[in-house]
């Protein structure tokens, strides 16, 4: 699967996607990451790539040409591929959209700057609106990144053990269950003493009892979504 995040910072993009995992899984050829200076497809001698906007109000937008151009220049004959624009007026990312984004063969994603991009250039490339939640960030970089995180890691051979993420907090509807290693007994706590016993029936019966409780406690709404989908009323 291929990644390319048009930016005007394009470094810290890099710096954060070449690392880790992801950085081992591009490595091996699983994922691909290019990134595209939006600045070098501007006209503008001076490498200007905002104006004011039209109306008046504070700040500068984006213009079209430069982004447009960045745009085009990793398009395909005949073939358009789906370009997120990083936005918090977007539909907020989950990993229901991670695991259905992480089927496409390549995506783009938009990083927006000051007040924004020009709207007819939005018009003209973006197929999803994505946020990340309900705050404003300084640029669209951060978010780019941790929705490209999320998504790269359900690609096939990205993840060294392909289980981790079947097993992980929203697959199944619920948050993960708690997590031990060792010691044994650690700062006097001892690990739960079903994770030791062999008997993988109780572990995976407690694990999911503990899910419960976790999602219950710490995001009651996911799990009386949880309790609705899975209750079976029969007449």
């Amino acid at each position: 699967m291929k990644f390319h995040i048009l930016t005007l910072f394009p470094d810290m993009v890099d710096t954060c996607l070449q690392t880790s995992i992801l950085g081992r899984a591009a490595d091996n050829g699983c994922i691909s990451f290019h990134t595209v200076n939006i600045r070098d497809y501007t006209l503008d001698k001076h490498k200007k790539v905002d104006d004011y906007t039209y109306g008046g109000g504070a700040g500068m937008v984006m213009q079209a040409q430069p982004v447009y151009d960045a745009w085009k220049s990793v398009q395909k004959d005949g073939e358009r591929i789906r370009t997120v624009y990083v936005t918090p007026q977007g539909r907020t990312f989950t990993q229901e959209i991670a695991r259905e984004m992480a089927g496409e063969e390549e995506l783009i994603f938009l990083c927006g700057h000051y007040e924004g991009v020009d709207e007819r250039v939005l018009e003209e490339t973006v197929t999803d609106y994505i946020s990340i939640g309900d705050y404003v960030l300084t640029g669209g970089e951060l978010p780019a990144m941790v929705m490209v995180d999320a998504i790269a890691r359900l690609v096939p051979g990205v993840l060294h053990n392909a289980e981790s993420a079947q097993t992980e907090s929203f697959q199944n509807g619920l948050l993960e269950y708690p997590q031990y290693s060792r010691p044994f007994c650690w700062n006097g706590k001892e690990v739960p003493e079903v994770l030791v016993s062999g008997d993988h029936k109780k572990i995976e019966k407690w694990r999911q009892e503990q899910s419960m409780a976790r999602t219950k406690e710490r995001r009651p709404d996911l799990y009386e979504k949880y309790i609705s989908e899975n209750t079976c009323i029969c007449k």
